[in-house]
């Protein structure tokens, strides 16, 4: 016959116990968690909040304008006999429109993300603020 396993000691905690004990993970990854830390950093200068955005605006133009210096070329090379083999010609055809649209895609992501980061900033701001006068009331 089997016996029943003894409940627990009193040295020894049940499993379910050690579930009731406070955690300490919202805590942990509310801290540790990437938005987090990049917002709440007290005085940041423009430089340190918008250089991704002007970045990818600065890659952006330079592969536009890429992408037009390679459309031209073809265009202007495509009026001459003697100038380029066909495929040569080809490359610059398939390449001009693909530069062009690449770079017109980050140059639109890094302008639309400038207002992005100055809602969040703005509503940083605003949350800041409502906190201050809740605590300011309630901690009468």
């Amino acid at each position: 016959m089997e016996t029943q396993p003894k409940e627990t000691e009193e040295g020894e905690k049940s499993p379910e116990y050690k579930d009731l004990l406070p955690s300490q993970t919202a805590s942990t990854l509310c801290i540790s968690s990437r938005s987090e830390s990049t917002w709440n950093a007290p005085h940041q200068n423009k430089w340190d909040i918008y250089h991704k955005p002007v970045i990818v605006i600065s890659v952006g133009g330079a592969v536009f304008l890429f992408g037009v210096a390679l459309t031209s070329l073809t265009c202007l090379t495509a009026d001459q006999r003697g100038g380029m083999n066909n495929t040569t010609k080809e490359v610059f055809k398939l390449c001009g429109p693909a530069f062009l649209s690449l770079g017109l895609m980050l140059l639109v992501c890094g302008l639309v993300w400038i207002p992005i980061i100055r809602k969040k900033l703005r509503q940083k701001q605003k949350y800041h603020i409502l906190q201050s006068i809740k605590s300011f009331f309630l901690n009468r």
